[in-house]
């Protein structure tokens, strides 16, 4: 009886750590740097622009806007970039416009500003997502393998990028007749 017992609370104690582990699977990794705070937090996806001034489209700027995270608390979190280089959270915030998720992540502070970098997001009810939409898409788009070295490097093969400097030179100063 004592074996019973004992093997019921092993089971009880696996379950919990199972449980554990999956509740913390997609825990955020840390970049190193300097007052970095691994965080995960329940938010309603937002529009920024929509809850700064009032200017709301229905699909929260269709990935056009800067996305942010509303805590029930009323605060706002400014949601960046997760590993993308120049990239932004819309493509992976966008789907969940107006719902609540969980954000996965590391709060980070640049020049007294609090921002939050997502690294994974999880919609109710569904499974994990890591927060790199952008890239993906990018190199689908342009029928690319996700390795290759043009997406890894997309800020540098993107027609629209390429074309914007062409119009306004490196630091957008061409339009306006300063040659630096």
């Amino acid at each position: 009886m004592r074996k019973i017992g004992t093997l019921a609370a092993l089971a009880v104690v696996a379950l919990g750590a199972g449980l554990s582990e999956a509740n913390t699977a997609q825990a955020a990794n840390s970049w190193g740097l300097p007052g970095e705070e691994t965080a995960r937090f329940d938010a309603k996806v937002v529009d920024v622009m929509c809850v700064l001034t009032g200017d709301c489209p229905t699909d929260c700027g269709a990935g056009k806007r800067v996305m942010g995270l509303l805590r029930d608390s009323g605060e706002l979190v400014l949601a960046i970039k997760n590993a993308g280089p120049f990239t932004g959270t819309a493509r992976d915030l966008v789907p969940f416009c107006g719902q609540t998720v969980t954000a996965d992540g590391l709060f980070t502070i640049n020049y007294g500003v609090k921002t939050f970098a997502l690294q994974f997001v999880k919609p109710k009810d569904a499974d994990w997502r890591g927060a790199n939409g952008f890239i993906k898409e990018w190199a689908k788009e342009r029928a690319l393998d996700p390795k290759d070295d043009k997406v890894k490097q997309w800020f540098r093969n993107d027609e629209q990028v390429k074309a914007l400097i062409d119009e306004q030179g490196k630091l957008g100063l061409k339009s306006k007749g300063i040659t630096p």
